[in-house]
């Protein structure tokens, strides 16, 4: 039962870096095309105009694709740390800190996609 469920706990842990790859593959390759509200990197800065969004999508998918392949092998290291757990309870209790790595990870990248976007143009959206 133990080592189902650290199967499963993994499984779901790799979702996050697995999209980090997936996307920024994607979004570096072929961001989406037009500012919209739903989809892509969606800040006031990146959002001024078709230019700041192209640059920000195409930054975006180039730091989460490397984001994704730090996260990944210490979420790895980090769910095979669990297996030391003597209980399912604190096992599944001790997954979560894998979450909390890549949650941060996440947050993180916006760091320095805005600073790429505040580099690159000034604050009217024209570049430098």
């Amino acid at each position: 039962m133990k080592l189902v469920m650290w199967v499963f706990m993994l499984a779901c842990n790799l979702i996050a870096p697995a999209a980090m790859i997936g996307i920024g593959r994607r979004y570096k390759a072929k961001p989406p095309c037009e500012i919209n509200d739903w989809s892509g990197y969606r800040t006031k800065r990146s959002m001024k105009n078709q230019d700041t969004w192209d640059f920000a999508q195409a930054y975006m998918g180039k730091v989460w694709r490397k984001a994704g392949w730090i996260v990944l092998p210490l979420t790895v290291l980090g769910q095979a740390l669990t297996l030391l757990c003597p209980t399912v309870e604190s096992m599944c209790m001790w997954s979560l800190a894998p979450t909390a790595v890549e949650v941060a990870a996440l947050i993180v990248t916006i760091f320095p996609v805005e600073r790429a976007l505040k580099q690159t143009f000034d604050e009217n959206g024209t570049r430098r």
